[in-house]
Parts: C-alpha cells; sequence; structure tokens
C-alpha cells in the first residue's frame, strides 16, 4: 500500500501538464515524474519489477483522483 503519497506541478507555469510525485512502499521512498500521456519515470530507484505494475496501477488511481477530478 502507498503511503504519504505527496504531489505538485512540475512546471511554475500550472497550465503546463506533469507532476512530480513521491510515496513510501514498504518503508522506502520513491519518486518520479507523472507525465500528462500517464507515463511514469521514476527519478529514485525503480521499484521490484514484480511490484512496479501494481504501484503504477494505484499512482494512475491516484493521479485521476487528485488531479483530474
Amino acid at each position: 500500500m502507498i503511503q504519504h503519497f505527496q504531489y505538485k506541478h512540475m512546471f511554475t507555469n500550472k497550465q503546463l501538464p506533469g507532476w512530480t510525485f513521491s510515496f513510501y512502499f514498504k518503508g522506502l521512498k520513491y519518486e518520479g515524474n507523472y507525465h500528462k500521456e500517464g507515463n511514469i519515470e521514476w527519478t529514485s530507484h525503480t521499484p521490484p519489477q514484480e511490484e512496479e505494475e501494481l504501484l503504477k496501477k494505484q499512482l494512475h488511481e491516484l493521479m485521476l483522483f487528485h488531479v483530474y477530478e
């Protein structure tokens, strides 16, 4: 489960799409960029392959809820 999820606009001009995010998962902090197309770019270490798809799905849901509501 993702904990302490945070996001903010990537650019000072908030009309330009793109967000940075961070969260904790199993005690490790993950950071990345969420692009307008829904692409996720990890800027910290990459999650283990077996958990990456689960985390991406949860991130998409969180971004849809917070950004595109």
